[in-house]
């Protein structure tokens, strides 16, 4: 687990000013895993422009200094702990960093996860689907473990998971594994809501359909800039992800499903 602290003493950005009826996300303390690429770099952008305190998992290192670099530089705060979310000793040593850094963990941004190539059940090893329901559901289940107590203590805290399309709708596309893997996260926050209420604990689980991002290179057909284009992007599902954060702690916004307006589940 490497470390890297990042911070800056300027005035926070002009989106740091919540609209009428939304709570402020300065000083929050956020989590973000596989913060080093796609979805999870642009809620990062996106929270540290807000005026949180973010912090940065992913396995590579010097991706996620890179994204640090980006939010100090537009005068945000940023601690870099880089680690394996498929490890569960890792992920609750990163957790009790963050708890002995800030005493505080406002936000947990469960957003890691791959896919492989091997998406039929006639080439699917074992060792394959383990790889897939590792990294897209035991991670995430780690990481809801490692941050509970620090919201329990505190009486407040809001899990958004990124799941998918995949998880609410299964597609031969994504592969069983993946969609198995999804679904399972959709159960896990509804199953977190069901419980953790009492103690003023939030879930939302988000379920994009195809998003532009580095994970597509991972496909066995290979996506066109063209259709690239007209997927989602990381930016529209960091917005989305903000709305959530941004929502009053009365509001729960349990599931958000979306897609392209061009979805190409539909063809």
């Amino acid at each position: 687990m490497a470390s890297n602290q990042a911070s800056s003493t300027e005035d926070p950005s002009p989106l740091a000013a919540p609209s009428a009826g939304q709570q402020s996300l300065v000083g929050k303390v956020v989590w973000i895993t596989g913060a080093g690429s796609g979805i999870g770099e642009a809620c990062a952008l996106a929270f540290g422009q807000a005026g949180a305190k973010v912090i940065l998992t992913g396995r590579r290192a010097q991706a996620l200094d890179t994204v640090a670099q980006r939010i100090h530089a537009q005068g945000g705060h940023a601690m870099v702990l880089a680690g394996d979310m498929t490890d569960r000793e890792a992920v609750m040593a990163i957790a009790a960093a963050i708890d002995s850094s800030y005493k505080a963990l406002h936000i947990l941004i469960n957003n890691a996860g791959l896919n492989v190539l091997e998406r039929n059940w006639s080439v699917l090893t074992a060792d394959r689907a383990n790889d897939v329901i590792e990294a897209n559901l035991s991670s995430a289940f780690y990481g809801v473990i490692a941050a509970l107590p620090i919201m329990r203590r505190q009486g407040d805290g809001l899990l958004i998971h990124t799941s998918s399309w995949a998880g609410r709708f299964v597609s031969k596309v994504s592969g069983p594994a993946y969609a198995a893997a999804k679904h399972g996260v959709v159960a896990m926050s509804y199953a977190i809501n069901q419980e953790e209420f009492r103690h003023g604990i939030r879930s939302t689980v988000i379920c994009p359909a195809e998003v532009a991002t580095p994970i597509l290179d991972k496909r066995p057909v290979p996506v066109s800039a063209e259709d690239r284009a007209k997927m989602l992007q990381s930016e529209d599902l960091a917005r989305s992800v903000l709305h959530v954060a941004s929502a009053p702690k009365h509001v729960c916004i349990n599931e958000i499903v979306i897609s392209p307006t061009w979805n190409r589940s539909y063809l």
